[in-house]
């Protein structure tokens, strides 16, 4: 139900223009305009916003005002407001707003089902370098008119010489492909020492070259940027172009690098010395805390990877990546161990000898362990009962996901029983047990999808356990897509 103050701040915005507010009011005015959808009074709000930070994450996320609607325009006009707040003169703008910074970071954890995660990441992204774009175009008329931005600088280097004009730093993340790259590179480079200023937190980038994403990396400011996510296609050679420019960024603590292609069983000197050559410039990264190597080939080469990493990782995430008995083994000696939080070994198969150092990797973790990821990982029940006891071991774990094993009804109510003496344990994603599958039909041989009836019974089962231990506040389900996996930054 919405508060009085809710209620009263919808009466306002019903009007426009807006008459004199005081200060206190413009966050829930903020809200329900947002929420009501009057882009109008949005851009009026931002163009006389009172307050030196506006936090869309903070005003909107936290209550899920993203989530209800599609808020294409809202945003537009978010954006539309900071410009029309930079093209007045700088004597009236401190008169009206204070506004220097924008965050427009983590809209991706926050809209609604109606307006897809990469719609939206696209739309604000494109929306801001237009609007950055028309505010570089009219800061030489500004000049001329006295304002106290300095003359003409170009390039990262050159801003970072010279002082920053006065304006607003927009604080956001940013996906480059071969679509969205030129358009990226030509904003950030032209608004260097624009008053309106891109500060990347966040960097995804596939689909483009390797000159192409240092040119991108070197037209950032160094404070900023703290995780870049890489869909590598350029193999170990266009990764080492990559990897050298990264030191400059002091705040980098996360790095996502997918598809690193090593032919493991057929190495050559050319190759080894290439997984060398990675490992060192990992180690010029002092502040990376956490590392994800998905869908790479590392057969045995984890230490090698890791070994002059200068602190431990936090978050270590190995999917897909064909380990061996002796990567875990390394890993569970190794300094990494007791300081992870998260640990993801998603598709490497318990199978082929990995449940000993497995076994062993979880006990050396468990002072700190907070998310673990096995999923698809082909473990039966046995594999199960012989890891619980290094499970229980885990007193912080808060996320375990086991989705993709053949496990059965009674193994996932054991699991159930044994964990629920986790006091932090808070979701756990199980697999369909594979009792609840249907029969296959004789003259086929494959299975012919879950047997409703048999889940919801089991679901039944697994829910009275949780009621009558008082745990309501566990989740177990077996939907893998219900719940997004805790980022780094969240742990």
């Amino acid at each position: 139900m919405d508060s009085l103050v809710f209620l009263c701040a919808r009466r306002v915005v019903a009007q426009r223009p807006l008459p004199t507010l005081p200060s206190h009011l413009y966050p829930v005015l903020f809200q329900v305009a947002f929420l009501d959808g009057r882009p109008l009074v949005l851009r009026d709000l931002v163009a006389t916003w009172p307050f030196p930070e506006l936090n869309l994450w903070r005003l909107l996320g936290r209550r899920k005002l993203l989530r209800d609607h599609s808020c294409t325009d809202c945003v537009q006009a978010v954006i539309q407001g900071v410009v029309d707040q930079l093209r007045q003169e700088p004597d009236e703008r401190s008169r009206h707003s204070s506004l220097r910074v924008l965050d427009m970071t983590r809209l991706s954890h926050s809209v609604s089902g109606c307006t897809p995660t990469g719609l939206t990441i696209w739309f604000s992204q494109n929306a801001l370098a237009k609007a950055c774009m028309e505010v570089s175009k009219h800061q030489p008329e500004s000049q001329r008119r006295g304002s106290k931005w300095p003359k003409g600088c170009s390039g990262a280097a050159t801003a970072a010489a010279a002082p920053q004009p006065p304006g607003v730093d927009v604080h956001t993340d940013l996906r480059v492909n071969e679509m969205s790259y030129e358009i990226l590179c030509n904003t950030l480079q032209a608004g260097a020492a624009s008053p309106l200023r891109l500060k990347c937190r966040e960097l995804q980038a596939g689909h483009v070259s390797a000159s192409e994403i240092v040119t991108l990396l070197e037209s950032l400011d160094p404070c900023c940027l703290r995780t870049v996510e890489l869909w590598n296609t350029w193999g170990l050679t266009g990764l080492l172009v990559i990897l050298p420019h990264l030191s400059r960024f002091p705040e980098l603590r996360s790095l996502k690098l997918h598809y690193i292609d090593v032919d493991v069983q057929h190495l050559t000197p050319e190759s080894t010395m290439r997984i060398r050559s990675v490992a060192r410039q990992l180690g010029m990264l002092p502040g990376l805390r956490e590392l994800k190597l998905r869908s790479s080939k590392l057969s045995g080469n984890l230490q090698q990877i890791l070994c002059n990493l200068q602190a431990p990782l936090e978050s270590l995430e190995l999917g897909y990546c064909s380990l061996v008995p002796d990567d875990l083994a390394f890993l569970s000696q190794s300094f990494h161990a007791p300081a992870l939080k998260k640990l993801d070994l998603t598709g490497n198969n318990v199978y082929q000898g990995l449940l000993e150092p497995l076994q062993l990797l979880l006990e050396e973790t468990s002072a700190s362990l907070l998310h673990l990821d096995l999923s698809n990982c082909d473990m039966a029940d046995s594999q199960l009962e012989a890891l619980l006891p290094a499970l229980r071991r885990c007193s912080r774990l808060r996320f375990l996901r086991l989705f993709g094993n053949s496990l059965s009804t009674a193994a996932i109510k054991d699991l159930l029983q044994k964990t629920l003496e986790l006091p932090d344990l808070h979701l756990v994603v199980f697999p369909y047990p594979r009792d609840c599958y249907k029969e296959p039909l004789p003259e086929n041989n494959w299975d012919c999808g879950t047997d409703d009836e048999l889940l919801a019974a089991a679901t039944v089962e697994f829910s009275q356990i949780l009621a009558n231990s008082l745990r309501t506040d566990l989740i177990w389900t077996y939907n893998p897509y219900g719940h997004k996996d805790l980022e780094y930054f969240s742990l």
